[in-house]
């Protein structure tokens, strides 16, 4: 059973609104109960949030029956928004939404149909890569459609002696195109990008192991999806140490399965995670709504 923590919470409505953080039975993830986005939160309720989400990498808020603006708006307590780089995919009226749907209509895709087809942290192919992502189910399918999360600071606590010499000081380079051609070929409604897109996402280069900056912990930071090389290491060399991190940093005892319910809004930690979208069959319609909150430079 999982344990309770019971917080009270100032309501902005003068009355007292019980939160409780349910800590789910694995290595990562917790469900709050009580809170009502719908409502404006105090900074007692949000001072509470963030604890949580420090402290279990993913918070699940159940049945949020909220607008797309109310999502960005309880986003942006949490720091400034970032845009995908595929903008053909944001919501209209709402560009700080990303549209996560396998949806066709009239013979357009509504939103990146293979998003987290790969391990992967957001947007760590930027200079500042995310803080967190908030993802909120629009529609769901009936069977499939999970997301699985990998605690990165739990894979850098169990990296073996040797891995963890080998990678001791080490930096990485990430690139938003790494997989990108192979995504196309499996998808025939990812588009070509323009220079000026390819321009927006040009490589980068961050820690192989960077420090949160709020906890001090240290996590794995390489991706199957975006990381393309070890810096200062021979090709084969490099392939072969992120092999092993790659295999490491998913092993069945660091991830969390997150099974969607209606209106779920999950808000995990990119600085903390990975994710991985499982899929869903081919015919089952599933949409929802991302928002990406600004982190700062890894060291």
């Amino acid at each position: 059973m999982n344990a309770v923590v019971s917080l009270e919470v100032s309501a902005v409505a003068q009355s007292s609104v019980p939160l409780e953080i349910r800590p789910f039975d694995g290595p990562l993830g917790a469900e709050l109960v009580g809170l009502d986005l719908h409502r404006p939160l105090d900074r007692h309720a949000l001072q509470a949030i963030h604890a949580a989400h420090l402290e279990h990498h993913v918070l699940v808020f159940r049945d949020q029956r909220i607008s797309p603006q109310q999502q960005v708006d309880f986003s942006r307590l949490f720091g400034p928004l970032q845009i995908h780089v595929l903008r053909n995919f944001q919501l209209a009226g709402t560009p700080e939404v990303l549209v996560v749907s396998n949806v066709v209509a009239d013979g357009k895709p509504i939103g990146l149909g293979d998003a987290g087809h790969f391990w992967h942290s957001d947007l760590s192919y930027k200079d500042k890569p995310s803080l967190g992502s908030l993802l909120h189910a629009q529609e769901l399918p009936a069977e499939g459609g999970d997301t699985l999360f990998a605690n990165m600071h739990l894979a850098f606590d169990t990296l073996p002696a040797a891995l963890r010499e080998a990678v001791r000081g080490r930096q990485a380079e990430h690139s938003y195109l790494k997989q990108y051609a192979a995504l196309q070929k499996r998808s025939p409604w990812r588009p070509n990008l323009t220079q000026a897109q390819i321009d927006e996402v040009k490589a980068v280069v961050h820690p192989v192991v960077r420090t949160h900056p709020e906890t001090g912990r240290q996590a794995v930071f390489v991706s199957e999806h975006f990381t393309t090389r070890i810096v200062g290491l021979p090709r084969d060399e490099s392939d072969a140490l992120l092999a092993e991190l790659f295999a490491h940093s998913v092993r069945p005892g660091h991830i969390y399965r997150h099974r969607w319910q209606p209106h779920d809004m999950v808000f995990w930690d990119n600085r903390s995670l990975m994710h991985l979208a499982a899929g869903c069959p081919a015919d089952q319609r599933r949409t929802l709504y991302r928002t990406t909150i600004e982190g700062d430079v890894p060291y």
